[in-house]
């Protein structure tokens, strides 16, 4: 079973509430369509709305005086991070002057909001192109329309006017936010929480890995931004992870990142993004002014404290340079106080190491950070600041005069880090050891056990497998647990959940040779040759050959398996690792390391593919994991929920996988897996009919799609046993 560690999330009022924001948010928005072609008045209500909430309303235009207004504008005015209070303030007026039935929401937690300085979604009379209002309402109106029907008409004008407000000056990712805001169950927010929320393959389905691939080297235009919506909904559904909608994804987003503020090296999430250890320079106020005190509170500061606001207000790099010149002096640049500043909040990872200097002569200390960018209004000065934990102190001549910065990442220089390795701690460190060593959390056979329903000797047997022939694949009826098995079989062989030693892909039809070893990719003067995720895998293992690393390839049935391995076929067998062979597009010779072990997933049910091929069959060993109704762990769980509807839903299930079994177009692969009953969420009703309606009917009608007599059937008796 896939237990997952949110029993303090689901306390949290803001699911206890049902996430109450949302209809309201979807009822105002159906209002604002009203007033599309009538923005005179809507003006007027919105000022309205101020005056009620005894506020002062936000700088629309450089002279105030507002002659037109979008609608997601509108939404921003109480979606910004500064509001506090106020936002219910706000929501209150709305609800009055504008007749709104919801009740008006009083938590707001995963709510998306917008920079407080730039919360318009376009620029002030004058700058602005002359149809920029009307295409934000373009696309307003659109995805309303499209939200109720997802028909192709308002898909297809969604997309032309996403595509022309993509091009607006004040645009970017925050119209994602816009959209979410209307319809929240239909639009996925990709602001850059979200965004790095997904960019963790531990957080997310495994099915997101190629729906959000390359999402950071541009901003999707329309019709791909409507695909990933469309998939992600679809994806969300499988039963693994705790969220299965975009609001509860941005929830989970935003409790991640909060939690992290807290998070010290010592309890780093399991399931974190682990990245390479940075190395960073630093000066502790003006020749060191603070370092007394930054040293005995274990903290790093940085000054600037007269911006008022938090760093992580400000969405780039840029944003904040033009904040400074706005606030100082326009004559100065700003460069290198905006570059310090957003590496500061950004850029510097929980594990980095810190050198505290004085001056450009002098180290006085080593420290590890252990925690992300901290706001500290309750701090008379250096109110941005970070957890350190300050390992090593004194005072060491430097060798050679450090840089000026206040703060200068110097990771690439890696005869500089070794100096002042060897200065500070008499270690000497080569590359390939620079990696702050992380405690991760252990993770036992009986830690395995007790989250995954497989008994003992099937546990034993599957690692007896992985210890003689290398490479496995879990075969499996849909929702048996297959991506988490594999998982958690990796983390206890590894006596911890070392994520770093655990990489991810998913084969599908368009996966290639290149994507999975090496290949040419276009840039902008032409091709450049890059490693792909297996090569870059076996590079981290081959340094590592002491400890073993886990290479787990999903729908692994589904790829052109001949054409991705290529050469490497023969390198991943037991015996011919450490072999040597040429690769296709560069003078290498490359091999598989020994510590590598793969472990490949497939469908039974999947009707649509062929069978695997041969030549890769026999180089893996082949395991069956099968629903686990019948298992102790199930029971228990079972005895848990303590569900009588459960019960009888599962007394069903187990007699209708009889028949999948028995019917000879079917057989045990095809029967239900248990996972799609198991969830750390209260057994309701409505779950329960979800279940059943939108993930276990679907699946028989698709078994039986040419015997109706067989769906009407069960349909009837597992709709009768949630009555």
């Amino acid at each position: 079973m896939e237990k997952q560690n949110i029993s303090e999330m689901k306390k949290n009022h803001a699911q206890e509430a049902g996430y109450q924001w949302i209809n309201f948010y979807m009822e105002f928005a159906d209002v604002l369509l009203d007033y599309k072609n009538n923005r005179t008045d809507l003006i007027k209500k919105i000022r309205e709305v101020f005056t009620l909430a005894n506020l002062k309303l936000p700088k629309l235009e450089i002279d105030d005086n507002i002659e037109d207004i979008d609608p997601f504008t509108i939404f921003a005015l109480f979606n910004k991070g500064n509001l506090g209070n106020n936002r219910i303030k706000i929501l209150n007026s709305i609800a009055k002057i504008f007749d709104i039935q919801n009740p008006v929401p009083s938590a707001f937690d995963g709510v998306p909001t917008v920079y407080n300085l730039k919360a318009a979604f376009y620029c002030f009379r004058g700058t602005r192109g002359k149809h920029d209002i009307d295409n934000l309402w373009e696309v307003f109106d659109n995805a309303i329309h499209y939200s109720k029907t997802l028909s192709e008409p308002y898909k297809s004008n969604l997309s032309k006017y996403y595509d022309k407000v993509k091009k607006q000056k004040g645009i970017s990712w925050n119209i994602t936010l816009g959209l979410y805001w209307i319809r929240p169950n239909i639009f996925i927010n990709l602001d850059s929480r979200n965004r790095e929320f997904l960019s963790n393959a531990d957080n997310m389905p495994h099915y997101f890995t190629t729906i959000f691939a390359n999402l950071e080297k541009e901003m999707p235009n329309g019709l791909k931004y409507l695909f990933i919506c469309e998939q992600a909904r679809n994806a969300l559904k499988n039963i693994e992870y705790p969220y299965h909608s975009f609001p509860e994804l941005s929830y989970y987003a935003w409790k991640t990142t909060n939690e992290n503020t807290k998070t010290d090296t010592a309890s780093l999430s399991v399931d974190s993004n682990v990245k390479k250890t940075s190395y960073w320079i630093y000066s502790p106020g003006d020749n060191a002014s603070m370092w007394e005190e930054f040293n005995r509170l274990g903290i790093m500061g940085i000054g600037w404290d007269g911006l008022g606001y938090s760093l992580k207000d400000f969405p780039t790099k840029q944003d904040i340079k033009e904040y400074l010149k706005k606030i100082y002096d326009t004559k100065y640049s700003y460069k290198n106080a905006a570059h310090c500043l957003w590496q500061f909040a950004n850029e510097i990872k929980i594990g980095d190491i810190v050198f505290a200097k004085k001056g450009v002569h002098k180290i006085i200390g080593k420290g590890v950070v252990t925690s992300d960018y901290i706001y500290d209004t309750s701090r008379d000065s250096y109110i941005h600041i970070r957890k350190v934990d300050w390992q090593n102190v004194g005072e060491w001549e430097l060798p050679r005069q450090a840089v000026m910065k206040t703060l200068t990442n110097i990771t690439p220089y890696n005869d500089y880090v070794q100096e002042l390795l060897t200065l500070v701690t008499d270690e000497i460190k080569d590359e390939s050891q620079q990696e702050q060593e992380i405690k991760y959390p252990k993770y036992t056979k009986k830690d395995f056990l007790d989250e995954v329903f497989i008994n003992e000797h099937a546990y034993n047997t599957l690692v007896n497998l992985l210890d003689t022939k290398y490479n496995i694949i879990l075969q499996g009826a849909p929702g048996v647990g297959k991506t988490f098995a594999a998982k958690r079989l990796a983390y206890s062989i590894m006596g911890e959940k070392d994520t770093s030693r655990v990489s991810m892909v998913q084969f599908h039809q368009s996966y290639s040779y290149e994507d999975f070893i090496q290949g040419y990719r276009p840039v902008e003067n032409g091709f450049k040759l890059e490693s792909g995720s297996f090569y870059k895998f076996c590079k981290a293992a081959e340094i590592d050959d002491e400890r073993p690393y886990f290479f787990i390839i999903d729908e692994i049935n589904r790829g052109n398996l001949s054409k991705i391995f290529g050469e490497l076929m023969m390198l991943i067998e037991h015996d011919k690792r450490g072999d040597k062979l040429k690769l296709l597009y560069k003078d290498e010779w490359f091999t598989v390391p020994k510590n590598i072990r793969i472990i490949g997933m497939m469908n039974t049910a999947d009707r649509s593919l062929a069978m695997i091929d041969y030549a890769l069959r026999r180089r893996f060993a082949f395991f069956d994991i099968a629903p686990a109704f019948d298992s102790d762990g199930f029971k228990q769980y079972l005895a848990k929920k303590n569900n009588s509807k459960l019960d009888k839903l599962i007394f069903v299930v187990k007699t209708l996988n009889d028949a999948i079994s028995n019917d000879e177009s079917l057989g045990d692969g095809f029967r239900i897996g248990h996972s799609y009953f198991c969830t750390n969420k209260e057994i309701t009703d409505n779950w329960l009919q979800s279940v059943v309606e939108y993930e276990i009917i679907p699946l028989i009608k698709e078994y039986w799609f040419d015997e109706p007599t067989k769906v009407r059937d069960w349909t009837a008796n597992l709709r009768g046993a949630i009555k």
